[in-house]
Formats: structure tokens, C-alpha cells, sequence
């Protein structure tokens, strides 16, 4: 389960009922050779919580590259097994952006390289405008556990801005970007904006025809 890319795990559970929905990158680990690992957990889920009708429903995830606590665990593994982390960092930039992403920044902190002092570093590329509500950002936070300490590690994935009414189910695989015709409506917005030509007519007007108010 540990290499089964699993981003997160929802839980729903009702009087005699538990359905537990798996998003992962990787089913086939999680469903075994014949469904016969999904049937083991199910097993075990009935004697840990007493319930007869319990479900499993597993989610694929198909762009992992845009999902951030996949991201975060891809480069805590890479630090793990002593791979420098600016390039972990920086092959994970370069995917999520390939795949779509407006913007990716990721931190690490502790002791960087093994070094003496900890210290925290910074690589980012693209926009991750946190102070913006309608951006579509993934958040997660993650440590590596390394010889000489624990690396933390956070990473911000922005996908793009949500325009419509925004689907709060934890089940829906969100998906980053705006359509063509919501991007033209913006800039045809801003245009007109900029365009404010009456209030330059105005202001040049009563400047030069100011010679009635002395």
C-alpha cells in the first residue's frame, strides 16, 4: 500500500453502513490479482469496526502530476533514497507544468543535504496566488524521514481559476483550467476598462477650457 500513490482516503459512514472511497494513482496495487486484496481489506475493516456492509470504491486519478500530495510524496521517496533534492524539486516542477499546471511552488526544510545547520529552501515557477479565492489550489504537506533527520516538504499546485459554482463533494477529482470562452469573456472585460476614453475627454477638457473659473 505504501507504493500504491494513494492522495487521499474519504470516509463515510452511516448506521450500519461504511463506504470508503480510495483516490489513488495506482488501482491495480490496491485491487490486487483477482480483487483479491480489496477483498482482504474489506475483511479486515469488518472485524475493526463491527459493521457488516462495508464498501470499497477505489478512484483512479489520471493526471498524478497535478495532484499535490502525490507530488509531495514523490519527493519525499527521492529524498529517502538520497537523491538531491533540488533535482527531485525540480523534475516535479517540470512535470506538473507539462501537464497543464499555471503554477507550482514547493518548500523544504530541515537539514538539507545532510547539512549541519537546517535550513528551509524555496523553488517555485508559474503563479500560486494564495490570496485569491476562486484559484483551484492543492495543498499538502509531507515529511521524509531521512539518516540525518526529517525533511518537511509542502507543495502548492494552482490549476486555474473556478469561475462556475464550485462542487464541494470530497469524491470529484477536480480538474484545473478554464475553458476558451470564459478566458475571452475576462479579456473582453478588461478591455473595455481600459478603454475608459470619456474620462480622458473629460479631464483634458476642463483643464484646458479652465480660463472661465479665473
Amino acid at each position: 500500500m505504501v507504493k500504491a500513490g494513494i492522495a487521499k482516503i474519504v470516509i463515510e459512514r452511516t448506521l450500519n453502513k461504511l463506504i470508503i472511497t480510495i483516490h489513488t494513482s495506482k488501482p491495480g496495487i490496491i485491487i490486487g490479482k483477482g480483487g483479491g486484496e480489496v477483498d482482504r481489506i474489506k475483511e479486515e475493516l469488518k472485524k475493526l469496526t463491527g459493521k457488516e456492509d462495508v464498501q470499497i470504491n477505489i478512484l483512479e486519478i489520471r493526471r498524478p502530476e497535478l495532484d499535490a500530495a502525490i507530488v509531495a510524496d514523490t519527493i519525499a521517496k527521492q529524498i529517502e533514497n538520497r537523491i538531491n533534492y533540488k533535482r527531485a524539486i525540480k523534475m516535479s516542477i517540470a512535470s506538473a507544468l507539462r501537464m497543464g499546471a499555471e503554477g507550482i511552488k514547493v518548500r523544504v526544510g530541515g537539514r538539507l543535504g545532510g547539512a549541519e545547520i537546517a535550513r528551509s529552501e524555496e523553488i517555485k515557477q508559474g503563479r500560486t496566488p494564495l490570496h485569491t479565492l476562486r484559484m483551484d489550489i492543492d495543498y499538502s504537506s509531507i515529511f521524509a524521514q531521512t539518516v540525518y533527520g526529517k525533511i518537511g516538504i509542502k507543495v502548492w499546485i494552482c490549476k486555474g481559476e473556478v469561475l462556475a459554482k464550485r462542487d464541494l463533494n470530497p469524491n470529484i477529482i477536480a480538474g484545473g483550467g478554464k475553458s476558451d470562452h470564459e478566458a475571452h469573456d475576462r479579456r473582453g472585460g478588461f478591455g473595455d476598462r481600459r478603454g475608459g476614453g470619456d474620462r480622458g475627454d473629460r479631464r483634458g477638457g476642463d483643464r484646458r477650457g479652465g480660463g472661465g473659473r479665473r
